[in-house]
């Protein structure tokens, strides 16, 4: 694509809100750690202008910066002029795309995996063999995480997790249905999790629908620039997800990006309709809680740790610990008072290993000194990134999803 045209896609108007003050430098996780200029919100809008108005040439240093960025949109929450940062680094991520021909090539690997139904089946056969089989164990005895790039890749890989039962007692039937948005990763990953947020929900009397021709939210693609592919998964969810039910996810990454489907389909109505319908699963619950539920006893320190999806875009993280705070002996307090990125942020721990490492470290320096029976977060990319670096620390510390422990502590009776 000619150079004319790569920069049409970056909104330099909506760049030119930023006045480059710098209150955004405290709040973003590579500056901090690097006290570079180019790692920091202003100064990666500054190469993208520089880039979309001509005055300075792609390079694979600019790439670098950009691809560093962990789309946390911390610097976005803060922002006096309310400069759109996540818009901004996706639309110069797509005029790198758009100048070079070709998408980042871990997108380009994982993207059948995750759009295609067939192959996450296949994946998550596959994964169930390597964890029941015996191998993964005997891998991990190796401690693979030592062995360099490939082994820390292994490590990522999740441990079969024990079964759940749900107790079996039931609130009236109501007659609001909801949808259920499974994701991904979480549908190859963490498939136990996505069931047991379905028999909760059906537990409290809703019935829970999950269309099959659902595919990826899309994220995958929107944040790595591939934004035409973007849009077409936007439509196959629209397609998949009629009616007018509220739809639910599980993962606050897929919640964040089903949220703004009308700014990544440009616009279009059926899509600004179904993000109208997206609701944040936990305010959801606390709004239609039964009162007649007394939720089984648990006396555990509970360490709930925000995901930045939650916290900057879809909001409500307060909600994950008042619903908490209705298990009878629960102490609910957040992992830290900071709540700065894990360095999950997607596939970035899997693209930018030593700054996603760096980033965790703090996280688990904050499990060590907390000492929690349980740690909860509502993204599958932060819980399997911050489980692997427990593993890797030695810390035992079980990572669930804040419905999957509120399903474990479902009654039986009343």
């Amino acid at each position: 694509m000619p150079e004319s045209q790569a920069a049409a896609l970056f909104p330099l108007a909506k760049a030119d809100l930023c006045v480059k003050c710098g209150l955004c430098l405290p709040h973003c996780p590579t500056y901090q750690e690097t006290r570079h200029e180019a790692e920091s919100p202003r100064g990666r809008i500054m190469l993208m202008q520089g880039l979309a108005s001509g005055m300075i040439e792609d390079s694979a240093p600019l790439q670098a910066h950009l691809d560093r960025c962990l789309g946390c949109r911390s610097c976005e929450r803060v922002c006096p002029a309310k400069v759109p940062y996540g818009e901004l680094i996706d639309a110069g991520r797509a005029m790198l795309v758009a100048r070079r021909g070709s998408a980042p090539r871990l997108t380009r690997w994982l993207a059948p995996w995750l759009t295609s139904a067939g192959l996450r089946r296949v994946a998550r056969t596959l994964l169930a063999i390597y964890q029941r089989s015996g191998l993964q164990g005997l891998v991990a005895l190796g401690k693979p995480w030592r062995m360099g790039r490939v082994g820390r890749l292994a490590s990522l890989i999740p441990q079969r997790s024990q079964a759940i039962a749900v107790g079996n007692w039931r609130v009236q039937a109501r007659r609001q249905p909801v949808q259920l948005f499974g994701g991904c990763v979480g549908d190859i990953a963490d498939s136990a999790t996505l069931k047991l947020i379905k028999e909760l929900l059906e537990r409290c009397g809703f019935e829970v629908q999950t269309p099959s021709s659902q595919t990826c939210c899309g994220a995958l693609h929107q944040h790595a620039g591939v934004q035409d592919q973007a849009r077409q998964l936007v439509a196959r969810n629209v397609r998949a997800f009629s009616g007018n039910a509220p739809i639910l996810y599980a993962a606050s990454g897929c919640g964040a990006t089903l949220k703004e489907y009308a700014l990544i389909a440009q616009g279009d109505g059926e899509a600004a309709a179904m993000a109208g319908r997206v609701a944040d699963p936990h305010r959801f619950l606390l709004d239609h809680w039964p009162s007649a539920v007394s939720l089984r006893e648990l006396d555990a320190k509970i360490a709930v740790h925000l995901p930045c999806t939650q916290r900057n875009v879809t909001g409500d993280g307060e909600a994950v610990s008042a619903l908490l705070r209705k298990i009878p002996g629960a102490r609910v307090e957040p992992l830290d008072l900071q709540h700065n990125c894990c360095g999950a942020a997607g596939t970035y721990f899997v693209s930018q290993p030593e700054m996603a490492d760096r980033l965790l470290e703090h996280k688990l320096d904050a499990l060590a000194a907390a000492q929690p029976d349980i740690l909860v977060s509502s993204n599958i990319g932060c819980s399997l990134h911050i489980a692997a670096g427990l593993r890797r620390r030695g810390l035992r510390v079980p990572v669930l999803h804040p419905l999957a422990l509120l399903a474990q502590q479902w009654p039986s009776d009343m």
